[in-house]
């Protein structure tokens, strides 16, 4: 998401990085770009305008006119501004209750009871928590079928009453079964429609008042744009939801619900959801959606999901088959495979400074390493051990054997060598320092 938003902010940028003298004429049509980049990507023009009317006012305030590079003084002014458009602080879940009730609300298809899932799946790893699930939707066919299967896949109790067809008495018992079962936190699905309407408006808000929950948080679909807010902004009206879930992040969309929903309900956005896996929920953070959206990375949130993927035994034993020069194939296959595990590749490699831009019109797949595992598989457990066996007559049977070419089985090869360098000198002099620091960073 945000490419097109990017490109256009990009260019606003660029009038006052040319040559010549900065005047408030140049400040005035690079604000107008930035407002129409703005409209462009589904924000509203009363938002757009007090935005750039901001941004306008701080960057005269700031000399933007006499500063030595005022293009990036302007990038500077414009991050600032759109982390605090988003909220400026990221905002934690309230989970302190005895249990903890979570009610969740949006409309039908917004990713409700995948969003139930997936909280469930991060309170359970992240926060230790034991979590019920609870089935409140009576209404969608296989929407209790669905759930179950969910809470299966990310090994949570979901509480179903099939038989029951009173959402507000089944939020009840399940909370009371949750309080008798040890169970800290209790997320309650609601059912959601296509459209709002005054009966679910009503049985939700029943829903609140029976359970009385720490957290109500309204799950909207992000690449539904302006719709997306002003449904919110009708829920928070009836329900006074305490936080905003934005779900699709990682789909088509322009981004105009991340970037106004929170100015139109005066609610934080607390998480989002990237991709489909179980896993896929981010953390919402202003200042590092800024920078995104500004081309500028975002490193941070990169070294987080490694850290959640490290195991310092292990890292400790592979450092020490570095330093004997015993690194090998299965060494290589366990590094591809940790990455694997921290999320869509693509979006991965955006989150490094600079790299979004060069990777934009690149197709990476969640398969990119396909082809990388298959030839390592074909190996032989001696040959994985030791890569100086694989001759010629050998390459040409890996390549066979996995479906691939010699030259890809000569391109993995050459790039096994050169990984084993850079991690070589990784463990020697500065490099070692440099791991030690990031270990303690954990």
């Amino acid at each position: 998401m945000f490419e097109g938003l990017s490109d256009r902010l990009d260019h606003s940028f660029k009038i006052l990085k040319g040559q010549g003298r900065i005047t408030e004429i140049n400040v005035a049509e690079s604000v107008k770009e930035i407002r129409k980049a703005l409209i462009e990507a589904d924000v509203s023009y009363k938002i757009a305008k007090q935005f750039t009317s901001d941004v306008k006012e701080k960057a005269l305030g700031q000399n933007v006119l006499t500063a030595l590079k005022p293009g990036e003084l302007m990038v500077k002014i414009v991050h600032d501004e759109l982390a605090s458009l988003m909220g400026g602080e990221q905002v934690d879940i309230n989970i302190k209750g005895s249990p903890a009730v979570i009610l969740i609300a949006g409309l039908q298809g917004s990713g409700k009871t995948t969003f139930s899932a997936k909280l469930a799946n991060y309170l359970k790893n992240k926060k230790s928590k034991q979590v019920l699930l609870v089935a409140g939707d009576v209404y969608r066919p296989a929407a209790i079928e669905q759930l179950k299967v969910l809470g299966e896949q990310v090994g949570v109790e979901v509480y179903t009453e099939e038989a029951n067809k009173n959402p507000v008495q089944i939020a009840k018992n399940a909370v009371k079964y949750a309080h008798n079962n040890n169970k800290n936190v209790v997320i309650v699905d609601t059912a959601g429609r296509l459209a709002v309407d005054e009966q679910m408006m009503e049985e939700i808000s029943n829903i609140k008042k029976a359970v009385k929950p720490q957290e109500t948080l309204f799950v909207v679909d992000a690449m539904t744009g302006q719709d997306a807010v002003n449904t919110a902004k009708t829920f928070n009206d009836r329900l006074n939801f305490d936080g905003v879930v934005l779900t699709k992040l990682d789909g088509d969309t322009r981004g105009g619900a991340a970037l106004t929903i929170r100015s139109v309900v005066e609610k934080p956005i607390k998480f989002v959801g990237i991709g489909e896996k179980m896993d896929a929920l981010d953390l919402f953070h202003p200042s590092r959606m800024a920078d995104r959206i500004l081309g500028m990375g975002d490193i941070v949130t990169l070294v987080e999901k490694a850290q959640e993927q490290f195991d310092e035994a292990e890292a400790r034993k592979l450092q020490k088959k570095i330093a004997k020069n015993q690194f090998n194939f299965d060494d290589f296959l366990k590094q591809i495979q940790q990455i694997k595990k921290m999320g869509n590749i693509k979006d991965l490699m955006a989150m490094i400074p600079g790299m979004g831009k060069a990777m934009k019109d690149m197709d990476i797949d969640d398969d990119a390493f396909k082809n990388i595992e298959a030839i390592i598989h074909s190996m032989t457990p001696q040959e994985r051990d030791n890569p100086r066996l694989l001759n010629g007559s050998r390459r040409k049977r890996i390549a066979m054997g996995s479906g691939t070419t010699i030259q890809e089985v000569n391109r993995l090869i050459k790039q096994f060598g050169e990984t084993s360098k850079m991690m070589k000198k990784m463990t020697t002099g500065r490099g070692r320092n440099m791991m030690h620091m990031m270990g303690g960073q954990r």
